[in-house]
């Protein structure tokens, strides 16, 4: 497991609506690579793209079923184990992920380059 790879939970969460769905990793390397740590922070995916600067849209390139959005603003502690992976975000995806979450946490990325 690795930072900005997309996985697929099917555990209905409560805060979905109880229903299961996509996740993209965003925790460090370390993190989410240990084997002695059991869980890592995601991103949540979501079919409804609000156009906000906390969130990037995806596609089908990165292992989800259509056009979505990564809301970095709801950001979730998830169990590696119930993760299976669907696929990875591409570099420059990466990067506008970066900003977003950035913005999400009140974070100036240039501030820490």
């Amino acid at each position: 497991m690795k930072r900005a790879e997309v996985y697929r939970s099917s555990d209905a969460r409560p805060e979905r609506g109880d229903k299961a769905g996509y996740y993209v990793v965003v925790s460090r390397n370390y993190i989410a690579r240990s084997r002695d740590i059991d869980t890592v922070i995601c991103a949540p995916v979501y079919s409804r793209i609000l156009g906000v600067s906390t969130e990037i849209t995806i596609g089908p390139g990165s292992g989800v079923p259509h056009v979505s959005s990564v809301r970095c603003d709801f950001l979730m502690l998830m169990f590696k184990s119930r993760l299976k992976y669907v696929g990875q975000l591409a570099e420059q995806d990466v990067e506008r992920l970066d900003r977003a979450l950035g913005a999400a946490l009140g974070i100036d990325s240039h501030e820490h380059a």
